[in-house]
């Protein structure tokens, strides 16, 4: 049995991250990706939505300008004929602090060919806000 492109696209977005290997990456992107990271972006302008290879190649050297991954855990993974959805737990260093940032994702990916058609990520983001300013954020009560 074939490897699930999944696998081959988690590993291969690992080393585009770590190492700046951007031309496997760049082999397994659709020519018109649809690539969505929730969260902030305000605070972390590489989060939104990017249409098209090169978009979502920009993404990818933006999270590497900006962190290395140390870990990720896979919490859950489910997949499908093309596609995955995946719950991770990762352990970042920021680059230009050496500082640790942790956070969860949920990942759900999208395949046709061998090649990505469409990632969604949701970020815990409050964890990730909270890490980024270094102090916990205080909000108001929500109950009468």
């Amino acid at each position: 049995m074939a490897e699930h492109s999944f696998w081959r696209f988690s590993r291969t977005l690992h080393r585009a991250i770590n190492d700046r290997h951007f031309e496997y990456i760049e082999a397994l992107l659709d020519e018109e990706v649809d690539w969505t990271l929730y969260g902030p972006t305000d605070m972390f302008p590489f989060l939104g939505t990017r249409h098209g290879k090169r978009a979502a190649l920009g993404v990818i050297r933006e999270i590497s300008d900006n962190v290395q991954i140390r870990r990720f855990d896979r919490e859950t993974t489910m997949l499908g004929v093309d596609s995955a959805a995946s719950m991770l737990r990762c352990s970042l260093t920021a680059r230009q602090s050496d500082k640790s940032i942790s956070l969860r994702v949920a990942q759900f990916a999208q395949f046709k060919a061998g090649r990505l058609i469409r990632m969604r990520v949701l970020v815990d983001t409050f964890d990730l806000v909270e890490q980024a300013l270094g102090r916990q954020i205080h909000l108001p009560k929500m109950t009468s």
